[in-house]
């Protein structure tokens, strides 16, 4: 179940300390009619249990709205569930152990933070990279040095997978990643936080879009 990453130029990552109350199932309804078109479902605070059958739910509303879905950190669960793949970060599973796992209709994709750790994850299969945090952030309970522009432009240049960029991105700054070369943003809260989520997205979505096409012009 290959990502179109083409079509994809916000990619939502949910989290539900951060939605204002409203389950996953209601942000990503209201995403999807707002122009999202990929979801990582991550949740630091579910047991097994509770992931897999949230899991379970969100895959069967992807597919009821053509929107694609990873995981997080879970491989055993992403081999369970009918999703697109596994978002790993630097101390979870081998990308070839993901893969052996989940077997090859499912994509693996690794978070980097520097050129080193981009060119590894590429190296070693993944499908796809993130670079991160963009922009200081309080999404992570680990504080994570952010990593700035020029790291954008540096990775954006030299990757041969796609590249997502997430950390600190919202309204006011998501135009300034995308000029740096990348071609798509992730985000949480300025979607999940904000009082019309469908709105939001349109909104990013279209900022996003806007800055790629003067990019090329």
């Amino acid at each position: 179940m290959a990502v179109d990453f083409s079509r994809v130029s916000v990619y939502l990552v949910t989290d539900p300390t951060l939605s204002n109350g409203r389950s996953e199932l209601e942000i990503v309804r209201a995403a999807a009619s707002g122009g999202i078109r990929l979801i990582q479902y991550r949740d630091k605070l579910a047991g097994k249990r509770l992931y897999l059958e949230k899991a379970r739910a969100l895959a069967a509303l992807c597919r009821e709205l053509g929107v694609d879905l990873l995981l997080n950190d879970h491989v055993d669960i992403a081999a369970l569930v009918d999703c697109a793949g596994i978002h790993l970060g630097q101390d979870d599973l081998p990308t070839a152990e993901a893969k052996r796992l989940l077997g090859p209709s499912k994509i693996v994709g690794r978070s980097t933070h520097d050129p080193a750790q981009a060119a590894a994850a590429i190296r070693e299969g993944a499908d796809y990279i993130n670079i991160g945090p963009v922009f200081p952030t309080a999404t992570k309970n680990t504080p994570v040095v952010p990593v700035g522009l020029d790291m954008v432009r540096e990775i954006a240049r030299i990757s041969t997978v796609p590249v997502t960029t997430m950390g600190g991105i919202g309204m006011d700054n998501a135009a300034d990643v995308v000029r740096a070369g990348a071609d798509r943003v992730a985000v949480v809260t300025a979607i999940t936080k904000a009082p019309d989520v469908s709105r939001a997205a349109r909104t990013l979505v279209d900022l996003v879009e806007s800055a790629k096409a003067s990019r090329s012009a």
